[in-house]
């Protein structure tokens, strides 16, 4: 950067030249973390249904957090560049090679939680919701909500697992809003984890398991230079709780 001293007239009396070094930049990165941290703040790429327990669970009067239920690619660009301190995303056999290449070049680590067979969320009013598993061939009629991944398009980059199975109906939605409301209104569909909170989403939408030989290794990433603050660590510990009580086993932190 360049730093310039100005005289009362106006005129520049001098100029000086910084060089900022490595050390330096880590400086600034571990100060705006420690800012984080004083301001009572996470950031996290995560569902509401974990958030709302943990905010709950708070000893303090004050606190200011943002969540952001945002794109996969955008997840990973607001870690590695300290909007977020964890976000959350999964591998599938379909993409962790691409996903963990793509996290290592922006330094940064993902730390397993839980192993989920996929799930269908549909209607509670659904003509499958009764079944105790569907196929895919059972929802070909009807249509399948996903999230779009705007300019990161990418397969690779799809919040839904067996993103390139062909399907006769699509519908790319925002926000889970929408979601959620075309799949009451219309009997579509979404491929997810399984985990769905009734005292968050109601009853109107049920989770039926999907027969598949595909598995969604749900996990958080993080900088791999830095360690988390104090306050993340504890809505990780509090993911850990609600993931136990779904009925799902912690993942040792070197995976499968």
């Amino acid at each position: 950067c360049i730093v310039k001293k100005w005289n009362p007239s106006g005129k520049v009396t001098n100029v000086l030249y910084v060089v900022r070094q490595i050390d330096k930049e880590k400086q600034v990165e571990i100060t705006y973390k420690q800012e984080l941290i004083k301001k009572n703040r996470i950031l996290s790429g995560l569902s509401r249904d974990y958030t709302t327990a943990f905010v709950l669970n708070l000893d303090t009067d004050e606190y200011e957090f943002t969540l952001r239920e945002t794109r996969t690619y955008e997840i990973i660009e607001d870690v590695a560049n300290f909007r977020s301190e964890v976000g959350i995303l999964y591998f599938s056999q379909f993409n962790e090679k691409v996903l963990k290449k793509l996290l290592k070049e922006h330094h940064l680590a993902f730390v397993p939680l839980f192993e989920a067979a996929p799930h269908v969320f549909i209607s509670s009013a659904h003509p499958l919701a009764k079944r105790e598993a569907v196929t895919l061939d059972d929802l070909e009629d009807y249509p399948f909500l996903a999230f779009e991944q705007g300019t990161y398009n990418s397969f690779y980059f799809s919040e839904e697992i067996l993103s390139t199975t062909p399907h006769k109906k699509t519908i790319h939605v925002s926000d889970r809003a929408t979601l959620f409301n075309l799949l009451i209104g219309l009997n579509g569909y979404t491929i997810c984890s399984g985990i769905l909170n009734s005292n968050l989403n109601g009853d109107n939408i049920v989770s039926v398991p999907l027969q598949t030989d595909e598995w969604m290794r749900v996990g958080y990433i993080c900088s791999d230079k830095f360690p988390l603050s104090p306050i993340s660590l504890s809505y990780i510990s509090e993911l850990k709780k609600l993931i136990l009580e779904e009925g799902f086993t912690i993942l040792p932190e070197a995976g499968r």
